[in-house]
């Protein structure tokens, strides 16, 4: 792109983002230099057509220029423009957390129906990354309350960020942790919870080359696998959890793609009821209920 900018139109600029991207490599060049001009512009899509010659502050310009720079080396727009809307809300979203998936969205939608019916849930998310789950859930049941637990610091300041941008923060107590551990200390010893629900790691090591550049080489290694066969986490969410629920209390997985096999396999029917494996859109077997028997 032109390096100052200066005189640049609104349609001079879409034009030089999307061939820059488009030398790039990437799929939607025209539609994707669309998106990085609003958010460069702070205007939306009705504006840069209606007035395609209003020339690019300096400012603008500049914005422009670092946001297809970024993108054309892969890294996700949620990234660049620092949020991410899941469940109707509006996330704040850094490289130190994953980006929130619709899928995931199904795994809060089940917890909301699990939960329909009982009073004042405890719930508890491990490996929150950027609280989506655990926030959501506490947004949309003003009686709850919970924890949300990651190994990351990081994650953990994104998360506490978007408790408190959604109201949320004075109901959700967050911990360093490694799946469970922080909790047999440090006055959380004995805690219950009513529902326990996690997007873990999952993916398998020797899958990673697969996945699109934008994840593989952006998102947190720590939140996308836990290494050898992706299966390690869910593992112990699986025999550590029914220590931390109620009687008859949830645990609710979000889990990868040929999974849900080898996950049944896990269960074991004197410790767990298995409500169901939904599936998401996609028709892919995703979300794990079970119940505590």
């Amino acid at each position: 792109m032109d390096e100052t900018g200066e005189g640049l139109t609104i349609a001079g600029a879409l034009r030089e983002a999307a061939t820059a991207l488009r030398e790039a490599g990437l799929a939607e060049p025209r539609r994707e230099a669309g998106t990085l001009l609003s958010h460069a512009t702070g205007r939306d899509s009705a504006f840069l057509i209606t007035h395609a010659d209003e020339a690019l502050t300096p400012a603008e310009g500049a914005a422009l220029r670092d946001a297809v720079a970024r993108r054309a080396a892969g890294e996700p727009f949620q990234y660049i423009a620092g949020r991410q809307e899941f469940y109707g809300l509006d996330f704040v979203v850094t490289p130190d957390v994953l980006i929130p998936r619709p899928e995931t969205e199904l795994l809060v939608e089940t917890a909301l129906e699990l939960l329909d019916g009982s009073d004042a849930p405890f719930v508890c998310d491990v490996g929150t990354g950027s609280g989506c789950i655990a926030v959501t859930l506490l947004h949309e049941r003003r009686d709850a309350r919970g924890y949300a637990l990651d190994i990351s610091d990081n994650a953990l300041e994104v998360a506490e960020r978007n408790a408190v941008r959604h109201g949320v923060g004075e109901r959700l107590r967050l911990l360093v942790s490694d799946c469970f551990d922080a909790l047999g200390a440090g006055g959380h010893e004995g805690v219950r919870f009513d529902l326990i629900a996690s997007n873990p790691p999952y993916v398998a090591e020797a899958d990673l080359e697969g996945l699109q550049r934008e994840v593989r080489e952006h998102e947190p290694r720590v939140a996308l696998t836990p290494g050898g066969d992706g299966l390690s986490v869910i593992r112990r969410l699986v025999a550590e959890s029914p220590r931390f629920l109620m009687p008859g209390g949830r645990l609710l997985m979000e889990i990868g793609f040929n999974q849900h096999e080898r996950v049944a396999a896990l269960i074991d029917p004197e410790v767990w009821k298995l409500l169901d494996i939904h599936k998401d859109l996609q028709g892919i077997p995703r979300t794990v209920a079970l119940e505590l028997v």
